[in-house]
């Protein structure tokens, strides 16, 4: 402190020393709080399965029923294009790497589901198939056949079926573990969350089921159905689901949207239900702004028009999923559910359509960013985070398959590590 002709002067130091002081508590809060993106592969769907329909090679099974719906109703690339509703431009390029990917990796997050399609079918049933799907995911995961990322969805935590979530859930690990180690993509769905309390509840939960089943401290964690109203919106007017967040302490992996479940307890008419549905985006943006900055991955609902029968029936659902695939990328939402083998190739044609369409301007002005030109052509100023945005824009379009990362340094001048630095940091390299 300095004294001038007014009185005393605070120093810069002592002005600096004071914020500091201030802001010292909600500077650990946001640090803690809002750590950023979740590092590592965010997969482009979740494939529910009835738990007892788990067999050996499903993952396989549901690829090459997609490639035969699309030899038998889109065989080229112009009919593919039609039922995809891509560009004439893209539609061979798409094409060919949608029948690679179904190939080689159809399935990317899969979840055994003892809820909603599994239904209630007494205790000795529901142990005998948790015991057998953990006992089958580990076979598959030991023989390299198992998708990236597994998990279970158990029933929900509400008092009706809470008992039978809990006996599931530690039947399942038992015999999951007794026939290998957990695997690497591992999550459990909590469905039908309506307080933030039913997370704090599943995240001690996970903690006990470490303990049981002999896990690292940490290793469990969960995804939360968004599809109760109560969880968007509670009675004391706050937004329950950023609630839900912090509740998990550390453990919650994901927020997805429950598509039916959620309109149907809005009252909305079950043919108007669907993630396009005014309500649905306001309960996704509230989601979103959740999330935002804390590594809660987002993932939209599913389409339930399946593509089954003749041809017209068959393009049109693919058609109208594509175009719903699009609409949830275009927004943000990189994740979705499928839940018929076909649905794979429109959500592959949709998702590389994406990645795809993006790609040259994305690479374009990356590359400029990168050489501190200011943007592409000069013509556009980026800033920072739209670096980061780009940068994952194109390691999410690499991650999936809808480009290489050959095919990306070529274009941006930028390797792998270079673009995970400023996919993170929108720092230029």
């Amino acid at each position: 402190m300095t004294v001038g002709p007014d009185g005393p002067r605070p120093s810069l130091a002592e002005m600096l020393a004071e914020a500091d002081e201030i802001l010292a508590e909600s500077d650990r809060a946001l640090e803690q709080g809002y750590p950023g993106p979740r590092p590592g592969r965010q997969p482009v769907h979740t494939v529910y399965v009835p738990a007892d329909r788990f067999g050996p090679g499903l993952a396989a099974q549901w690829g090459e029923q997609a490639l035969a719906a699309l030899e038998t109703w889109a065989p080229s690339p112009e009919e593919f294009g039609r039922a995809m509703d891509l560009p004439a431009g893209l539609a061979a390029d798409v094409r060919s790497r949608v029948l690679a990917k179904l190939g080689a990796e159809p399935v990317e997050d899969l979840r055994l589901d003892f809820e909603d399609g599994y239904g209630d079918r007494g205790d000795e049933a529901e142990d005998a198939d948790a015991r057998s799907a953990g006992t089958c995911l580990a076979a598959e995961a030991a023989a390299a056949t198992a998708p990236p990322f597994t998990g279970l969805r158990a029933k929900s935590l509400e008092p009706a079926t809470r008992p039978r979530a809990v006996r599931t859930l530690h039947e399942f690990l038992g015999g999951l573990l007794a026939r290998g180690p957990l695997p690497a993509g591992f999550a459990i769905t909590l469905p039908k969350v309506t307080s933030a309390d039913q997370v704090t509840a599943m995240a001690r939960l996970c903690s006990a089921l470490e303990q049981a089943h002999g896990l690292p401290a940490g290793r469990l964690v969960f995804e939360v159905q968004v599809e109760t109203p109560q969880v968007i919106l509670g009675a004391d007017g706050t937004a329950v689901i950023a609630r839900c967040v912090p509740a998990a302490g550390g453990r919650l992996c994901g927020l997805h949207y429950g598509t039916y479940d959620y309109s149907a307890a809005l009252g909305i008419a079950p043919h108007l239900q669907s993630i396009e549905h005014p309500a649905a985006d306001h309960a996704r943006a509230v989601m979103q702004v959740a999330a935002a900055g804390t590594g809660v991955r987002l993932s939209d609902g599913s389409s339930n028009v399946l593509p089954e029968g003749g041809r017209d029936q068959v393009t049109e659902a693919w058609r109208r999923h594509a175009r719903l695939v699009r609409r949830s990328l275009d927004r943000g939402f990189y994740q979705g559910w499928d839940l018929h083998p076909a649905q794979l190739a429109s959500r592959f044609a949709a998702t590389f359509g994406f990645f795809r369409e993006g790609l040259p301007d994305a690479a374009a002005r990356l590359r400029s960013y990168a050489g501190a030109a200011g943007g592409a052509d000069g013509r556009i100023l980026e800033e920072p985070a739209t670096a980061r945005a780009l940068a994952g824009f194109l390691r999410r379009g690499v991650d999936c398959g809808a480009a290489s990362q050959a095919e990306v340094t070529g274009l941006t001048g930028l390797d792998h590590a270079a673009l995970e630095a400023l996919a993170r940091t929108g720092r230029r390299p």
